[in-house]
C-alpha cells in the first residue's frame, strides 16, 4: 500500500471530475472565448461558465477544496491535491466547481474566523458560487513580500475603524459578480512587528471604496481582474473585524498555507497540458524532412518534463500529506519548497512548449501563453520565491546553530 494511496471516495470523485472535464469543460473553452471577444468587456461574466457551474453541482462536484463536511466535500488535503490537478488543466475549471481562489481562501477565513452574520451574508452565497470576493493586502508603496511593511490604516474610532490606504493587485475585484473585500491594515504601529495588523470584512462598495483600475498581467486583463483600490476614510463597524485586533498576520499565515497548495496543484495541471500540447505538435509537424519529435533536444525536454512532473508532484503530495497530519505549521518547509519548485517547474515546461509551437505558440489560439504570463505571476503571488527560500534556508540553518552551540559547551563530540 502507498503512503499515497486514495480512498475509494477519492477515486470516484477523480473519475468523475476527468469525465466532466472531458464532457463539458474543453468543449466549453472556445465558447468562453467566444462568448468573452463578443461582450467586449474584459470582466464579462460568460454564460456558459454559468451552465458550466451549474452541472458541476447537479454532478456533485463543488467546493471541492473545503474541508468541512456539510458546506464542502470534506476532503483532505491529500485527496484534494488530484483534483486540483485536473481543473489546473483549464483556466475555466476551478471557477466552474467553485474551486477558484481567492474565493477559497476567503471561504476558509469566513468559516473559520467570521461571526454568524458573515456567513450568512457572505459565506453561505460564496459556497453557493452566486457571490465572488476578493482579498486585498498588497499595497503599491511597500515591498509587499513582507507582510508586516502593511500600511493601510485602521484608526479606532468608536465602534468604527476608519481605513485609509491604498492596495492593489486585488484579484477578483473586478469579477461581476463580487461584493466583498477582506482587508488586511495596520491597527496598533506601536505593537510587536507581527501583531500590528488586522483583518476586517469590507464591502465593495462601501463609502469610501474606489476601485481605481484593474492591473493588466503580461498584457493580458484577466477576467477577474487585478485592481488597485483607494480606501478614503471607510468606516468599519467593530464587529467586522476577524478573530480580533492584532489577528492579521495569523490569520495571514493561516489563510496562505492550504492556498499555496492549491496554487501549485493547479500549475501541476498546468505543466501536464502543456506537456500534452508538446507531444502532439512535435508529432504532427515536419521540419527538413522528419517530425520534430525525432530531434534529440525536443526528445530531451519531454523526458526531462515527464520527470520534473514527478518529481514536483510527488513533493505536492508529501506536502498535502503532512499538513493532513502534522498541521500546516509543521508542513511549512514542504509547502515553501512546492511554492518554488512547482511555478518555476512548470514555467520551463510551458515555455519549451511554446518553442516547439513555435509562432502559434505566443498568440492566443493555443493557451500556453496566458499559462505563462499566470505561472510568472505566480513565481510572486502567495509570496515571491525569494521569500519561501529564505524560509527554507534559515530552518536548516537552525539545525546547524544548535549542533554548534551544542558543540560549544560540551555536547554532540
Amino acid at each position: 500500500m502507498s503512503l499515497f494511496d486514495l480512498s475509494d471516495r477519492a477515486r470516484q470523485y477523480q473519475s468523475d471530475l476527468l469525465e466532466f472535464m472531458d464532457s463539458h469543460v474543453y468543449p466549453a473553452e472556445a465558447v468562453y472565448e467566444e462568448q468573452m471577444r463578443e461582450s467586449g468587456d474584459p470582466h464579462f461574466q460568460p454564460p456558459v461558465l454559468e451552465e458550466l457551474k451549474a452541472e458541476a453541482r447537479r454532478r456533485g462536484l463543488w467546493n471541492l477544496f473545503h474541508p468541512h463536511p456539510g458546506t464542502g466535500a470534506g476532503l483532505t488535503n491529500l485527496e484534494y491535491a488530484p483534483l486540483a490537478e485536473i481543473m489546473g488543466r483549464s483556466h475555466i475549471a476551478s471557477e466552474a466547481c467553485n474551486c477558484n481562489a481567492p474565493d477559497t481562501g476567503n471561504m476558509e477565513v469566513l468559516e473559520l474566523f467570521g461571526t454568524a452574520e458573515h456567513k450568512e451574508k457572505y459565506l453561505r452565497p460564496l459556497l453557493e458560487g452566486t457571490m465572488a470576493s476578493a482579498f486585498a493586502m498588497t499595497e503599491p508603496a511597500v515591498a509587499s513580500s513582507d507582510a508586516t511593511n502593511v500600511e493601510l490604516s485602521m484608526v479606532r474610532d468608536g465602534e468604527e475603524y476608519v481605513l485609509n490606504g491604498r492596495k492593489w493587485f486585488a484579484s477578483n475585484a473586478l469579477h461581476r459578480n463580487c461584493k466583498v473585500l477582506i482587508v488586511m491594515g495596520k491597527t496598533d504601529p506601536s505593537a510587536a512587528p507581527h501583531r500590528q495588523q488586522s483583518m476586517m470584512v469590507v464591502p465593495i462598495d462601501a463609502p469610501g471604496v474606489t476601485v481605481m483600475r484593474g492591473l493588466p498581467v503580461f498584457g493580458y486583463q484577466d477576467r477577474e481582474g487585478h485592481a488597485e483600490i483607494d480606501f478614503a476614510d471607510v468606516r468599519v463597524p467593530v464587529a467586522d473585524v476577524l478573530k480580533g485586533e492584532g489577528e492579521g498576520f495569523a490569520i495571514s499565515q493561516a489563510r496562505l498555507g492550504p492556498g499555496r497548495i492549491h496554487h501549485c496543484m493547479r500549475a501541476i495541471g498546468m505543466a501536464e497540458r502543456a506537456l500534452e500540447l508538446m507531444c502532439r505538435r512535435a508529432s504532427s509537424r515536419v521540419t527538413f524532412g522528419k517530425p520534430v519529435s525525432e530531434n534529440a533536444n525536443v526528445q530531451d525536454w519531454i523526458a526531462e518534463a515527464r520527470i520534473e512532473i514527478e518529481m514536483i508532484r510527488l513533493l505536492t503530495l508529501k506536502a498535502a500529506y503532512l499538513m493532513d497530519r502534522v498541521g500546516n505549521k509543521e508542513a511549512r518547509t514542504e509547502i515553501a519548497a512546492i511554492k518554488v519548485a512547482a511555478p518555476n517547474i512548470a514555467l520551463k515546461i510551458v515555455d519549451r512548449a511554446i518553442q516547439v509551437h513555435g509562432g502559434a505558440g505566443v498568440t492566443d489560439d493555443f493557451p500556453l501563453a496566458m499559462m505563462y504570463a499566470h505561472l510568472r505571476t505566480l513565481r510572486l503571488a502567495d509570496g515571491p520565491d525569494e521569500v519561501h527560500k529564505m524560509s527554507i534556508a534559515r530552518r536548516e540553518l537552525r539545525k546547524y546553530r544548535t549542533k554548534t552551540e551544542n558543540n560549544q559547551h560540551g555536547g554532540n563530540k
